[in-house]
């Protein structure tokens, strides 16, 4: 292989792809720490800051070609939206999802139960007039299901999604959420024990 290739298509391609490997790690650490997965967050910092000095170190070494700077800048790029896409896909943890409705959340209350998914109403007050609120902590690999469900059968509720920390698994409606997800084999579904 010539050395014009190497520099002009090799070189640039791996700095590109290492960025997009290291920005994609950074990514998951940083949604590890958030979520309170310590030991993952760990582990992929040691491996983004190592890819990251292995692509910084070419670039220090070939200042002179601007392709150097857009291939890494354009692996950093890349690298956040394959972070997000990884995110996505594996869906760690658990979302507290509350539904505000002007009618009764019955069909809604019976779904999660079933989905034996821990419910609570509270009446409330909002802008309209009386309202409901229904709040039910849930898998984020098990969102997509009940996000259909509540278009289906109420496509004027409003509804929020937020991400959970920490769910103290003691309540009896929790604990029961667990030990189906043990029975599922959910391996994604994490319930932490109290610090």
């Amino acid at each position: 292989m010539s050395e014009s290739l190497f520099s002009l298509l090799v070189l640039p391609l791996l700095i590109f792809l290492s960025r997009v490997v290291d920005v994609s790690i950074g990514t998951m650490r940083v949604i590890f720490v958030s979520r309170g997965y310590k030991k993952f967050a760990v582990f992929c910092g040691f491996f983004e800051v190592m890819i990251w000095l292995i692509a910084i170190t070419q670039i220090m070494n070939n200042l002179t070609s601007p392709l150097y700077y857009i291939a890494y800048a354009g692996g950093f790029a890349a690298g956040n939206f394959v972070g997000m896409m990884i995110e996505e896909r594996i869906a760690l943890g658990n979302v507290l999802l509350s539904v505000v409705t002007l009618k009764e959340p019955t069909e809604l209350r019976t779904f999660l139960k079933e989905e034996d998914y821990g419910v609570t109403i509270i009446p409330a007050h909002g802008m309209y007039g009386p309202v409901k609120v229904l709040l039910s902590v849930i898998p984020r690999s098990e969102l997509g299901d009940v996000v259909k469900f509540i278009k289906k059968v109420n496509p004027n509720a409003f509804y929020t999604i937020e991400d959970v920390r920490f769910v103290n698994q003691q309540s009896p409606a929790f604990g029961h959420v667990l030990k189906r997800h043990k029975r599922k084999n959910v391996l994604h579904t994490v319930f932490r024990k109290g610090k």
